[in-house]
């Protein structure tokens, strides 16, 4: 009997630690991005994030339809400064850019001059080139963002083979372009399916920013500008009032 109560304290003490081992393990993986509000908990989590920019490339730009070439191209760019600045891994690609689809938009690679680019040897999807996932799996992040000419190709097919594979992914619509704005509302709708998240630049960007208590807050207003034009009228009489307060002291 004595035995007995002993074997059943052992093993209860047993599970007692797993439990708490469990636990600490589960602490430790939390995301540094959530606060203890919770907030957070439902956004992007930059720490644990890269940045994929798929086939942005000059002939393909050509037969965009769905959205202005000018706003895609701003709002690609601000993507890539917006990486630079918090310092999240970007990956570019092109299914051929010898070929009539042209070369990848320079911007990206000058306003994120840490991009890796990964060449394919004709791959449609991205995720069928060996060389792109093992970019993707080196730098060790779980979360994508995506974005590309064509939305419902370049994006569609990588994005949902990289959720199969277990990473979040996050397309952003208007950081990409489709020949058609029907075939831009069925991609929307087959990522849902699919649990891919559709978002827009400037949802990404103020994920990202958080708050305006931070270093690079000054930094961060200057790209709402690109995705949001408009809004550099508001920093610049914010700033014209800032200078007219200082002269009347």
């Amino acid at each position: 009997m004595l035995k007995q109560m002993l074997r059943i304290l052992t093993a209860a003490l047993l599970i007692g630690a797993a439990s708490l081992h469990a636990g600490s393990a589960s602490a430790q993986t939390k995301s540094s991005s959530v606060l203890p509000t919770g907030g957070g908990a439902a956004l992007l989590d930059t720490s644990d994030s890269v940045m994929l920019l798929l086939d942005h490339q000059s002939g393909l730009f050509q037969t965009v339809k769905d959205i202005s070439v000018t706003e895609l191209r701003n709002n690609a760019i601000m993507l890539a400064r917006l990486a630079t600045l918090l310092k999240i891994p970007v990956i570019t690609t092109a299914s051929e850019p010898n070929g009539p689809n042209g070369p990848l938009m320079p911007e990206i690679h000058q306003n994120a001059p840490h991009a890796v680019y990964v060449g394919r040897k004709g791959e449609v999807n991205a995720w069928d080139n060996p060389d792109f996932v093992k970019a993707v799996q080196t730098t060790g992040k779980k979360t994508l963002i995506m974005a590309g000419v064509w939305t419902s190709v370049c994006v569609m097919f990588p994005a949902l083979d990289a959720k199969a594979a277990g990473y979040k992914v996050y397309a952003v619509i208007d950081a990409s372009g489709d020949p058609s704005e029907l075939a831009s509302r069925t991609t929307i709708a087959r990522f849902t399916q699919a649990g891919v998240v559709p978002t827009s630049t400037n949802a990404v960007l103020s994920e990202a920013h958080r708050t305006w208590n931070r270093p690079e807050a000054a930094e961060l207003a200057k790209l709402y500008a690109l995705v949001a034009p408009n809004y550099q009228a508001v920093i610049e009489s914010y700033n014209k009032a800032q200078e007219a307060a200082k002269q009347a002291k």
